[in-house]
């Protein structure tokens, strides 16, 4: 959410920034966002002016009874009666005009980054760098579903039968190589100084709708029937609702926290053959990193955290590439992303397996989370980014150190959390 002071101040910047996310429908929201926040100042306005009416009445009403003009205080009594009623209106108008702005300014995207290349949707992402150099072996690679099945290492049928579609059973050794990448990937976090967390799975609504737009809400969260309680589709939502209504002291910026979570998603909508398997799926498990920071700090952190999923990427040989995400691909909560994709020998291309955002303060605005610092309180800058998400990751993983004869090598840097195991073999 942007400030209604710089939206006040220079309207035509606000529709400008509509405009280079191809958000056209939204340009009214300006107007209407305009004219109840003038409503509102004009309530309050006058609010306060009835309120310090009031006090001056009641003194005048007084000195009017002191002075036997009971007809003249009779006067001032009623217009006393009448300054109330209309205060009381005001007093119930206020609140609305107030929730109805809320909700507008909530859905204006915020500002993009300058370097930010303007576009309509993914197909104009723009690459950044390469990680390692993608190779594509002698050797036909499966489908990743068949790799798994003869790993013995995932059971679909069975998962269809319990949940339904979009879950799965994974066992054996590629569930443990599962965890091994998780246990991996929180150490890798906490030798960079990041604190590590366990968060709540489920968040109440106030603090879904701080977190992220409600197009991407709707498009996401499970709801819990007869409560006020959503099932989080990844654990940034909680680990930033931590903080929500707090003001934090400017020492203890900045906050480097991972959390691991199961993530729950409705993934809505067809999609192609490259997204079955485990694609995309309802149920994923995730180790996340969040930053918040002041926000002269926020761009620094955002280049060393993706570099950060990059590092993790390639030391276990996995090539990756980076791209900085256009205008439109960006939620309306996103100051600027960059994807990181993970290539496919098998599809000879790259897919997505990670993403981190810088938010600067629109988070932070929407949530309540503040800084105290010499110069008074500021809202912070937030950021997130995923370390690594096991079911993309073991995709990437399996056709990356897929042998000849159907084995996959465990790279060094997960043999201690593998029983020392060098390969997965095959099952008859």
């Amino acid at each position: 959410m942007i400030d209604i002071a710089v939206l006040r101040a220079d309207p035509d910047r606000v529709r400008a920034n509509i405009e280079k996310k191809f958000q056209f429908q939204k340009l009214p929201l300006v107007d209407e966002a305009l004219a109840l926040d003038a409503k509102r100042r004009a309530l309050q306005t006058e609010g306060d002016a009835l309120r310090a009416g009031r006090n001056a009445l009641s003194k005048q009403i007084g000195q009017l009874m002191r002075e036997k003009k009971t007809e003249e205080a009779n006067a001032v009594k009623a217009q006393v009666a009448v300054d109330a009623a209309r205060l009381a209106e005001i007093e119930r108008e206020t609140p609305e005009v107030e929730e109805r702005l809320k909700r507008i300014m909530m859905r204006i995207p915020n500002f993009i980054s300058e370097d930010t290349p303007i576009g309509k949707d993914d197909s104009e992402n723009v690459e950044r760098e390469r990680f390692l150099e993608p190779k594509v072996p002698d050797f036909e690679i499966p489908y990743h579903l068949d790799i798994l099945e003869r790993l013995a290492g995932i059971d679909i049928d069975s998962a269809r039968r319990t949940s339904g579609q979009g879950f799965y059973y994974l066992t054996g050794d590629v569930a443990r190589l599962h965890s091994a990448v998780l246990a991996y990937a929180r150490d890798f976090m906490i030798d960079k100084g990041f604190t590590y967390c366990i968060p709540p799975f489920m968040i109440r609504s106030d603090v879904v709708s701080g977190v992220m737009s409600f197009e991407e809400m709707d498009g996401m969260m499970y709801k819990i029937e007869g409560e006020d309680l959503y099932l989080i589709g990844t654990s940034e939502h909680s680990m930033i609702g931590r903080f929500m209504n707090t003001t934090l002291d400017e020492r203890e910026l900045p906050l480097t926290l991972t959390s691991y979570s199961p993530c729950f998603r409705k993934e809505k909508g067809a999609h192609g053959i490259e997204e079955r398997g485990i694609y995309r799926i309802h149920q994923f498990e995730k180790q996340e990193m969040i930053v918040i920071c002041k926000p002269e700090e926020s761009e620094a952190w955002y280049e060393k955290m993706w570099k950060y999923t990059v590092e993790l990427f390639v030391s276990m040989g996995i090539p990756v590439r980076t791209l900085e995400c256009c205008s439109g691909d960006l939620a309306d909560l996103k100051y600027r992303s960059v994807d990181v994709e993970a290539w496919s020998p098998r599809q000879k291309k790259y897919f997505e397996v990670g993403s981190c955002s810088n938010l600067t303060d629109a988070q932070a605005r929407r949530l309540g989370i503040r800084y105290k610092s010499a110069g008074g309180s500021r809202f912070a800058h937030t950021l997130n980014n995923t370390v690594v998400a096991p079911p993309r990751m073991l995709i990437a993983f399996l056709e990356n150190h897929l042998r000849a004869d159907g084995s996959v090598e465990i790279p060094a840097v997960l043999r201690p959390y593998m029983g020392s195991k060098t390969e997965i073999t095959p099952k008859k």
